[in-house]
């Protein structure tokens, strides 16, 4: 089975065995069940999950004090990768399927391959490693430059602009 992080138990909250969790996506953390804790990946039933400043509190069915929580203090927490798939709406993907997709341009002419995905505060940043540059090629992952990803067959288009290739 593979595993997906999705956040990370940084501390416990009150004496019942509350996590305070570290996340990136609210949603989904909002919507989970079940997860699955540290490197053992034991799994747990989420009683429920709110949220109290740029943290979630979760109660796990399985955890009802701190000497129970505190072991897995500092561990992160994950998802099924199937799971998270599920979730991801149309235009969503997961940063470690894009890597190593082959990149055409919009007249199907090879670019090269995506080698990593940086973050900007505007948006994500697909690096490509071209056979023909010495540098990477920088693109900004937005529909207006990038309309077509397809995972399945492991292509992305890009439109390209004066000055981008």
């Amino acid at each position: 089975m593979e595993y997906i992080s999705i956040g990370k138990i940084l501390n416990f909250h009150g004496i019942k065995g509350e996590a305070k969790i570290g996340f990136s996506n609210q949603a989904l953390i909002a919507s989970v069940k079940e997860v699955y804790a540290g490197l053992s990946k034991t799994k747990f039933k989420v009683s429920y999950v709110r949220f109290h400043k740029n943290f979630a509190i979760v109660k796990f069915e399985e955890i009802n004090s701190i000497n129970e929580l505190i072991e897995y203090k500092g561990e992160n927490i994950y998802l099924l990768k199937e799971t998270v798939e599920k979730n991801l709406d149309k235009n969503e993907f997961l940063i470690d399927d894009l890597i190593g997709i082959n990149v055409f341009d919009n007249e199907e002419n090879f670019i090269g391959h995506v080698e990593e995905i940086q973050k900007s505060k505007a948006n994500d940043i697909l690096c490509i490693k071209s056979d023909t540059k010495e540098n990477l090629i920088l693109v900004p992952f937005v529909s207006e430059l990038v309309p077509i990803v397809d995972i399945k067959a492991k292509k992305i288009i890009i439109k390209p602009i004066e000055g981008l290739l």
